[in-house]
């Protein structure tokens, strides 16, 4: 079986993610690629498109989401995604099980003896005024009939699991600074998420393989579960392995993928790239050796935005007062130093209109 090294695993990466060249696609059908877009910081995802998106307007993004073609909502990972309305209808059932399970191991305490399937039967009844409710709000709601759990426990178990909910503009918009306003996903899409196929077999399951590998691959079984969160793929990925071919990476481990996916030939030259906090770049992978040092694979996971040098993480960056400031993390050649310094001149610009073109870089380490 061929073995794929770290370099050309980076490489395939950056295609899929669409970091090895800038894509002329429009963001509707970069956000579904994509398999959706960690959002729990608003505006990150448009820093994540304009890294990846030749001529990217901002304001296309927010009109996709007043037009209720993306929406943000509680998915992969438990996490905030923005995904398209088509994916969140049809993923979000597949998903159910895995919510209710990881809300329920932050407030397992609380909500013991509480009866699941009446808590989202009162949410709903709640939300049948069609009124925007914050967590906090839902969770006072019901705290009336069930005051032992408190009103953040129920609240959250209630928007995060129970009940799929979009969160709703302005939240999310480009430079808008809104709290979060929930509404039944149902009632602001017009229809009801897909349900489970009656026959017991996992055809959401089996697409949701096939999307991963084609944003993320090639890819091992752990790193699929890293994304999704989702425990219950083993059988999905068993039913189309003959549509697959597999690889093994440098430890051993077998990756699957799809046949004509792009695997770019490792020496391919890589862009400097600035990647927004949570980027699924990084998170979407149980190893993610491919992209970043075990030094610094702390930054995944706690909202550091990083600059990617040859296509690694090799900086962290960050904006104040219209100044796009990089901290090395490593020591930059000459050339790296001059390619982050025009890279971050163009994101401070994107930034701010054009009103600033302000960058910072600091002295490399030794």
């Amino acid at each position: 079986m061929t073995v794929l090294g770290t370099r050309a695993l980076n490489r395939a990466t950056l295609a899929r993610q669409l970091l090895l060249d800038r894509a002329d696609v429009p963001v509707l059908d970069a956000v579904a690629h994509l398999g959706g877009m960690q959002a729990q910081e608003p505006q990150e995802p448009f820093v994540g498109l304009w890294s990846r998106l030749r001529a990217f307007d901002p304001t296309a993004l927010s009109d996709l989401l007043t037009g209720r073609s993306v929406v943000r909502t509680h998915l992969m990972r438990r996490t905030v995604h923005l995904v398209t309305a088509a994916d969140a209808l049809a993923w979000r059932a597949r998903h159910g099980a895995m919510l209710r399970q990881r809300v329920l191991g932050v407030y397992r305490r609380e909500l013991d003896g509480v009866d699941l399937d009446e808590l989202a039967a009162a949410g709903r009844a709640v939300m049948a005024d069609g009124e925007p409710r914050s967590m906090s709000e839902l969770g006072r709601a019901l705290a009336g009939r069930w005051p032992a759990p408190g009103p953040r426990a129920l609240g959250e178990m209630l928007v995060a699991a129970l009940v799929p909910m979009a969160q709703l503009p302005p939240r999310g918009l480009w430079r808008t600074k809104a709290g979060v306003r929930n509404v039944p996903l149902a009632s602001w899409l017009g229809r009801e998420i897909d349900q489970p196929d009656p026959d017991g077999s996992d055809p959401v399951g089996q697409a949701l393989v096939r999307r991963y590998l084609a944003a993320f691959g090639p890819a091992a079984s752990a790193d699929l579960r890293a994304w999704s969160g989702l425990a219950g793929l083993p059988a999905a990925v068993d039913a189309i392995r003959g549509e697959l071919v597999s690889f093994r990476d440098e430890r051993g481990r077998e990756l699957l993928d799809l046949p004509q996916a792009p695997r770019p030939d490792p020496d391919t030259p890589a862009p400097v790239r600035f990647l927004p906090a949570f980027d699924n770049a990084l998170l979407g992978y149980h190893d993610r050796g491919r992209i970043v040092d075990d030094a610094h694979r702390g930054l995944s996971v706690a909202g550091t935005r990083v600059v990617l040098v040859d296509g690694r993480v090799a900086a962290t960056w960050s904006v104040e007062a219209g100044t796009v400031a990089v901290t090395p993390l490593c020591r930059f050649s000459r050339a790296d130093r001059t390619a982050v310094a025009e890279e971050a001149r163009v994101l401070a610009a994107f930034l701010s209109d054009n009103d600033s073109h302000r960058v910072q870089i600091l002295v490399s380490p030794r």
